[in-house]
């Protein structure tokens, strides 16, 4: 609940917000997360959790560049609950925080993992950098946040798609 609340209406939501979405009460939320940084270091790890179990569900379920496609656009949720997390993480960034330690790389890990199957698998080019396409991906981040935003990194992400699969053998 306190992720959807960060994505729709900003780090700015207020707890009490967030306690009645979660159907608990204000103090209940205190008792777990005694402060707002807390409970956004708490979302944000389990972010990067969802998204890097993610890719190996969609691995596991889909051909290699379907599971790419599925976790790509998985990534640009991920990207609009980081949006509204942004002031917050940028104060845990500067505190001594372990949270960046602990998560780094995990996300261009699963990355990584999936772009490799797809080349592999001939379903994309097999000269593509996993890093170059996470490169790609973190431009929709920086995308005016507008009322489509949401439908425009939609479309972004299926024209990446169609790039990665554009001159593979299978």
């Amino acid at each position: 609940m306190a992720a959807q609340a960060f994505t729709a209406d900003g780090v700015d939501v207020s707890l009490e917000d967030i306690a009645k979405r979660a159907g608990v009460g204000i103090g209940t939320l205190y008792r777990h997360f005694p402060t707002r940084e807390h409970l956004v270091e708490v979302v944000y790890r389990r972010e990067v959790e969802g998204l890097c179990q993610a890719a190996d569900e969609l691995a596991r379920d889909h051909p290699a560049d379907v599971a790419l496609e599925l976790w790509m656009q998985r990534f640009v949720d991920y990207i609009a609950t980081k949006r509204g997390l942004a002031t917050s993480l940028r104060l845990l960034l500067t505190t001594n925080s372990t949270l960046f330690s602990d998560t780094s790389g995990r996300v261009s890990g699963a990355m990584r993992s999936l772009v490799e199957a797809a080349a592999a698998s001939g379903k994309i080019r097999a000269d593509v950098d996993a890093s170059d396409v996470m490169h790609a991906l973190g431009g929709i981040y920086s995308a005016p946040n507008t009322p489509d935003w949401r439908e425009r990194s939609g479309r972004l992400v299926k024209l990446l798609m169609d790039g990665l699969r554009f001159g593979a053998r299978g």
